[in-house]
């Protein structure tokens, strides 16, 4: 019995290397409409205003409610996520100094703009 489940493991990974890289994924579909909100005054000069939009979490969607926020480097702009087909793109900011990927960690810091961000 040993014997045939190990011949049976190793005809299954010369048989998965031959055939390349397997991926496996799930769809979880469009995201629900945005929701409609009010966009409240800028807290001062140099804020951009970030749209609130979902994004995959698991096997569903999370809402990330807009907010103001100052980008990463002078002159950067939000490039805001999108759904094309049946894929998801998340959003980043772009500028001079290329892609800036968002870090959602710094949504949970409440004092997110008031720090410098990797300036590097």
């Amino acid at each position: 019995m040993l014997k045939t489940f190990l011949f049976f493991l190793l005809v299954m990974l010369v048989a998965g290397s031959a055939l390349g890289d397997v991926s496996v994924g799930f769809r979880i579909g469009p995201p629900p409409p945005p929701r409609v909100i009010v966009q409240p005054a800028a807290p001062g000069l140099g804020y951009i205003w970030v749209e609130g939009y979902w994004y995959p979490a698991g096997h569903r969607y999370r809402w990330h409610d807009g907010y103001w926020t100052r980008p990463p480097y002078e002159g950067y702009h939000w490039i805001a996520p999108r759904y094309e087909g049946e894929r998801y793109f998340g959003g980043y900011w772009d500028g001079s100094r290329g892609r800036f990927e968002h870090n959602h960690r710094w949504d949970r810091d409440r004092d997110r703009d008031n720090r410098e961000h990797d300036r590097h």
